[in-house]
């Protein structure tokens, strides 16, 4: 069984990070399947997706900050977009995830969540996709 699903995401502002949990686990849930893997991809250059923790919003909030060391928006890059540090942000965190599906529920540790991660906003909305394979 395959199962694919494009998720829609509002973002606010230039960075942050959306909790798409919920919807991937709908997609999940719509799927049927009990047992398998669900893969979750950004459809942008310049976001991405990770998993991280949900309890307390000074990791988001330190997630953003170190990025942003580590790659300057005001550097003297070439692309005329003016967004060139998005483009390397999301690369650097990466496009997409694998999240295991166990008795019909993703497979996160307790303080796991799979975010959507704006580098480049804010933008109206954002499309993931979730892919769900298995059984």
């Amino acid at each position: 069984m395959v199962k694919y699903e494009e998720i829609s995401v509002m973002t606010k502002s230039r960075t942050e990070w959306a909790d798409i949990t919920s919807s991937v686990q709908g997609v999940v849930d719509s799927s049927g399947v009990r047992s398998g893997i669900c893969i979750v991809s950004s459809l942008h250059t310049t976001a991405a997706i990770t998993i991280n923790e949900n309890a307390d919003p000074d990791v988001g909030r330190d997630f953003f900050y170190k990025l942003n060391k580590i790659v300057d928006r005001d550097a003297a890059f070439r692309h005329g977009e003016g967004n060139s540090d998005s483009h390397i942000k999301a690369s650097l965190v990466g496009f997409s995830c694998q999240v295991p599906i166990q008795d019909g529920k993703l497979v996160l540790g307790t303080w796991q969540s799979v975010y959507f991660c704006e580098f480049d906003g804010p933008r109206g909305h954002r499309q993931s996709s979730v892919t769900v394979l298995g059984e």
